[in-house]
């Protein structure tokens, strides 16, 4: 039988499936092998069943669980990987009959999100999630964990090993959140100093491999990492773009979304994805080839409202119609606004109608118009220079200075609050 302890690691994988007669827990099995891609593993057979329902015990049924038994025996596989959450006591039955280690989705988009994360925040918010997820699955294999604290006099009397590595568990993870409270604290006032600053942020969103960092790079003129393959991107990204001479914005490339999304990650990511709950507009990248197009979008609707950010505007993206033979244009809703934009990052066709749109809308937001100063007046005149707000400037005969002026309506008010000049009423 398998040791107590964890089977040893390794990346030769039988996939299993299941069919069940319930939509919510049905899951892709092309997605499947595309994680399991992603994650690095090796596909050495995939075994399919169906069930109107799960089985208590081994998910899948005894009779199936002994026929992947034999599989793992005939192809010497390293691991079994199920395309479906199983309760902590399914998969140590799995193992116990199997002999071999079980994983399942949750833990492989686990695992995969920690072959992904590069920053420190990244790094703790995966641990953390792991931490939460593995919490519920101790069978003594958390005793390295004895070295955050020295191990000797660590334990008490009497106390057993599953109950010293929970409560290693629950120090480590109150360390996390520790360095992690910090980590909020420093991109809090990021945060602020932009708002400060006023300089609205625009958050791409979407299902995984959609096309949101190309979108991000062809945006920013970036080289953000892409690759075909889920999760490619987990650590948010932000770049100030100018996309005209007077509108500027923050781009924010954050991690794409999946189908039943494991809750302790959008739990762990809430401070990283804080991004997006409080950006100005969301753009919602559409991979507009892609067969499963609407379910997708109602999977990223969920997860928007679970981070709070259901409220806020957003334009979908309908990205690769170099794929479909559309061509690129403009949606508009009933009140006449851009609700949809059909374009393809790889050929480069509409991306200047999405350029545009953004630049229309946020201008919105600037109070421009023509200013006539008088040479006594170069002290206002010098001071507008100082905050930007000049886009040109010339001179009439009789010597007054004519300024194209724009700025936003904060400046506008803290300008005319400090220099006491209504500069709103002189504008024409």
């Amino acid at each position: 039988m398998l040791d107590r302890e964890r089977a040893a690691g390794g990346n030769r994988a039988i996939l299993v499936h299941m069919d069940i007669f319930d939509e919510v827990h049905r899951e892709n099995l092309s997605e499947f092998k595309e994680l399991v891609l992603s994650s690095g593993a090796d596909i050495l057979d995939i075994a399919t069943t169906s069930r109107q329902r799960a089985d208590p015990k081994y998910f899948i049924g005894s009779g199936k669980a002994r026929e992947i038994a034999e599989l793992v025996k005939h192809h010497d596989a390293d691991l079994v990987l199920f395309n479906h959450k199983l309760a902590a006591s399914q998969e140590r039955n799995l193992e116990g009959l199997i002999e071999c280690r079980v994983l399942d989705r949750t833990g492989l988009i686990l695992d995969i999100f920690a072959q992904r994360a590069r920053s420190f925040e990244g790094k703790l918010q995966v641990e953390l999630a792991q931490l939460k997820h593995l919490s519920t699955r101790l069978v003594r294999g958390w005793t390295h964990l004895e070295r955050q604290k020295g191990g000797i006099g660590l334990r008490g009397p009497g106390e057993t090993q599953l109950e010293t590595d929970r409560r290693l568990l629950g120090l480590r993870i109150r360390q996390i959140n520790k360095r992690l409270s910090k980590v909020k604290k420093q991109r809090e006032q990021g945060r602020r100093s932009r708002q400060k600053a006023e300089i609205a942020t625009v958050s791409l969103v979407g299902y995984t491999n959609a096309g949101k960092s190309s979108l991000f790079n062809a945006l920013s003129d970036d080289h953000v990492y892409v690759q075909d393959q889920l999760f490619a991107t987990l650590d948010p990204t932000l770049r100030r773009i100018d996309l005209s001479q007077d509108v500027s914005v923050i781009l924010a490339d954050t991690v794409g979304f999946i189908r039943h999304l494991p809750h302790d990650l959008v739990t762990a990511f809430r401070s990283t994805l804080q991004e997006t709950s409080e950006a100005q507009l969301l753009l919602h990248v559409i991979d507009a080839a892609d067969e499963n197009r609407d379910a997708n979008i109602n999977e990223v609707d969920k997860v928007l409202s679970q981070i709070d950010a259901a409220s806020i505007r957003c334009i979908l993206i309908m990205n690769k119609i170099d794929l479909t033979g559309v061509k690129p244009r403009l949606d508009f809703d009933d009140d006449g606004e851009v609700k949809r934009i059909w374009l393809s990052v790889e050929s480069g066709e509409g991306i200047e109608l999405l350029k545009q749109t953004l630049t229309d809308l946020f201008r919105e937001q600037m109070v421009e118009g023509t200013l006539s100063l008088a040479p006594a007046q170069a002290r206002v005149r010098a001071r507008l220079f100082e905050i930007g707000a000049i886009r040109g400037e010339s001179v009439d005969e009789e010597g007054h200075f004519i300024l194209q002026v724009s700025i936003s309506r904060r400046d506008l008010d803290q300008f005319e609050s400090r220099e006491q000049i209504a500069l709103e009423s002189m504008l024409r």
